[in-house]
């Protein structure tokens, strides 16, 4: 990648960025007279017998997909996946079924022209399928990737943090929002306090905010050129959920911006266009998800099913009064994780939530996160969440585990109903991780009103400190085919920070 502003045009040819204009003949297919795989390969919502593989291509195009228990491809089958179009940005994606459970697959994806004369260069990956027995599970989470100005930087390796977590060799990886940063512009340069110069990889799409679906497209074409996150992605199948950044920062539906640097002010206008550009270019499969959107639920083996929240499309505005009732996760998700909890038969239910329960998240006078910040009983969007703890006490729901990022620090925090304003939950930890590539800051104030306490905090001395300065984290959970679980909050070179091993209430 050259350094600085990359040129349009030097784009283009590459099939680099997210627009149709890339499919226009004579752009595109200049620089090659067969198709190109542009930004590799991605694999996401694994299950005992699948998972979802995605690419890109820089023209139309037909996917195919081999898949092999062998590397070498020796005795592959291929399956025909969809035609890449413009109409999604030349996106696609093709869920492989009928594997073995608890075995890694590989993959290798090629797209033939549609004359099927031509084909591409041939991109792998792999992902393991869950397994169905007591199998260990490895696995990372973390979010917030190229926020506050800090892009891919080519005198750091670019995003290195990818390359600390693929060396954790996981099954699979919670990606907890904020996948972008379509609200946040980059520079060719910003120079520090103390003088240091940061330097950016710079694309057209990333040098304002993102309005239109194909600049909404450029923000995740953006990150698929770093080489570390490419290849993170091509061999660690992903469990994505969205946050605010996709959109605009602290979004709630119907919100009307003020913001001078947006032409389109209303939100929800922003937040259909970036939904449409999330699901083209993240590994996710609408079908797994209960309302076609975001919020989902997955088993990985006995031990472990992930069940994955969307507190962002259904949360009532950040002006909203603090006490009283308020939504966080809407009537009927609430009601799915509950029942979904209830339901689950793992010894350990996996919460990915896009959003801390008891930071206190403000956005500007107003509240951006679950806790109103006031002690006492649960009021506003604490109200829904309080519901949620009593039912699955009520139901006797056993090991529960929060995970979240979105604050920019790590942390762990342990809830007890003997320190909180009310009483009717089981104890549970929320761990906290990030961020993957952008401003660190915190730490944010625990609000009282589920008992939290900070049990370890890493976080940076000043606000927004660079990734060069290493406030950057990410989480990994192991658990073992007894069904013990370790959780290690670990550092930009996946240096353990912090441990706690957790043993499972019968």
């Amino acid at each position: 990648m050259t350094e600085g502003v990359v040129n349009r045009r030097t784009l283009l040819r590459a099939g680099a960025i997210g627009t149709a204009a890339a499919f226009v003949p004579g752009v595109a297919l200049a620089a090659s007279g067969r198709p190109v795989l542009t930004h590799g390969v991605q694999s996401g919502d694994v299950t005992f017998d699948g998972g979802l593989v995605w690419t890109r291509a820089d023209r139309p195009a037909r996917m195919l997909v081999e898949v092999s228990a062998d590397p070498s491809f020796r005795h592959a089958r291929t399956l025909r996946g969809p035609v890449l179009t413009p109409t999604t940005g030349g996106t696609g994606r093709l869920r492989l079924r009928g594997l073995p459970p608890g075995r890694r697959a590989h993959y290798r994806v090629v797209a033939e022209d549609l004359d099927g004369r031509t084909r591409s260069e041939a991109v792998t990956g792999s992902f393991r399928t869950a397994p169905l027995g007591r199998d260990g599970v490895r696995f990372v989470w973390s979010g917030d990737v190229v926020g506050q100005g800090w892009g891919s930087n080519p005198d750091i390796g670019g995003l290195p943090i990818f390359g600390a977590m693929a060396a954790r060799r996981p099954d699979f990886f919670i990606h907890s929002g904020d996948t972008v940063y379509a609200d946040g512009p980059l520079q060719e340069s910003v120079t520090l306090a103390d003088g240091r110069v940061w330097r950016n990889v710079v694309t057209p799409e990333k040098l304002k905010v993102a309005e239109t679906l194909d600049e909404y497209r450029g923000q995740f074409a953006y990150n698929l050129l770093d080489a570390k996150y490419r290849q993170f992605m091509a061999d660690v199948p992903a469990f994505v959920q969205w946050d605010d950044h996709e959109v605009v920062n602290n979004w709630y539906p119907g919100e009307i911006l003020d913001l001078p640097q947006y032409t389109e002010k209303r939100v929800d206008v922003l937040a259909a266009r970036a939904f449409r550009a999330f699901h083209e270019w993240q590994p996710i499969d609408p079908h797994r998800a209960v309302d076609g959107r975001v919020y989902r639920k997955f088993a990985y083996g006995r031990h472990v099913e992930v069940f994955i929240l969307d507190m962002r499309t259904y949360k009532d505005a950040n002006n909203a009064p603090r006490d009283g009732a308020g939504h966080i996760l809407g009537d009927q998700q609430a009601r799915w994780l509950v029942n979904s909890l209830d339901r689950s038969t793992a010894t350990w239910k996996i919460i990915a939530a896009d959003l801390p329960i008891g930071l206190t998240v403000p956005d500007g006078a107003d509240i951006e996160g679950v806790a109103n910040g006031l002690p006492g009983k649960p009021g506003g969007r604490e109200t829904e969440l309080a519901w949620v703890l009593r039912e699955i006490k009520r139901r006797r729901v056993r090991n529960t585990v929060w995970l979240t990022a979105d604050v920019h620090y790590t942390a762990a925090h342990h809830y007890s109903p003997d320190r909180a304003a009310v009483g009717d939950f089981d104890p549970f930890w929320e761990f906290v991780s990030g961020p993957l590539h952008a401003g660190a800051f915190g730490p944010n104030t625990l609000d009282p009103t589920f008992g939290p306490e900070a049990v370890f905090v890493h976080a940076p001395p000043a606000a927004n400190t660079t990734p060069l300065d290493g406030f950057q984290h990410f989480g990994e959970i192991e658990v073992t085919r007894d069904g013990e679980l370790t959780v290690w909050l670990r550092d930009i070179k996946g240096t353990s920070l912090w441990t706690k091993t957790l043993h499972p209430r019968r």
